[in-house]
């Protein structure tokens, strides 16, 4: 399999700069089906299980893949402790409309999920930009830094939020401790979407574990309810976990996306 093309978008706004690291697949031409962008979790990056493997199914079956990674993680520039919901979306409208060509299936995965939809809102509202053909959610973390952070935060959490403007939280998958500044939470108020009605104007398949310790599957269910205009489809997989990166969850995933 031919590697793909690694290549850079400098990005300006909000300040500070920093350089996006892209690698980029062309398909062999449109007839091959949609081209695929993926969206990667929180302190996760491009070179993750899932993306690596939609890669490589994209190779062998012509058709474009767009990875990046934001700013702050993997190969991109930037600090993570600079990062919001905001400047991430930014960054990912930047990237998909610099190059996302031709109709897309957008697949997400944890915050990645949150950002799929934002991307979709943006998107709704541009003409100059690849439509949508469908997008693939997985255990999609939406208002997470509210919903599963903020409001399930102790006391002394808040306060050392608050007071030291972030908290080193322990992670459960063997890394270092990371931080979650106080402007990650406050930024995240602004791009919440479980409070009301979300349109995708596309169809939505979402995978989910049922033992996810970090995005509980009724957070799912919450978001199908607020996709009531859109073809939704949900999949829940009792023993899944929140990676959902076994080989049996990559041939969902793979399955999923080819339903586009």
């Amino acid at each position: 399999m031919s590697e793909a093309r690694l290549t850079t978008l400098t990005i300006e706004s909000p300040p500070p700069a920093r350089t996006i690291a892209v690698r980029l697949r062309e398909g062999k031409s449109p007839a091959t089906g949609p081209g695929l962008f993926w969206l990667g979790g929180f302190k996760s990056d491009m070179k993750g299980t899932k993306a690596v493997a939609l890669d490589a199914w994209a190779a062998e079956n012509g058709r474009a893949c767009v990875r990046f990674d934001y700013s702050g993680h993997g190969e991109s520039g930037g600090a993570f402790t600079d990062g919001t919901i905001g400047r991430w979306l930014e960054e990912s409208v930047a990237v998909y409309t610099r190059f996302a060509k031709g109709p897309q299936v957008v697949i997400g995965s944890s915050m990645g999920g949150w950002l799929a939809l934002l991307l979709a809102r943006v998107i709704a509202t541009r003409t100059d930009v690849a439509p949508l053909a469908g997008m693939v959610l997985i255990a999609p973390a939406v208002d997470f830094t509210e919903e599963l952070m903020w409001k399930q935060f102790s006391p002394a959490m808040k306060k050392e939020v608050e007071e030291k403007g972030c908290w080193m939280r322990p992670s459960q998958y063997g890394e270092e401790a990371y931080p979650i500044t106080k402007s990650l939470i406050e930024d995240g108020r602004n791009h919440l979407m479980l409070g009301g009605l979300i349109e995708t104007r596309c169809p939505v398949h979402i995978l989910q574990g049922v033992q996810d310790p970090d995005v509980p599957w009724r957070h799912a269910e919450a978001l199908v309810t607020r996709l009531s205009r859109d073809d939704v489809v949900l999949t829940l997989i009792k023993d899944g976990d929140h990676r959902l990166s076994r080989p049996e969850d990559i041939e969902r995933l793979i399955a999923a996306v080819k339903e586009f």
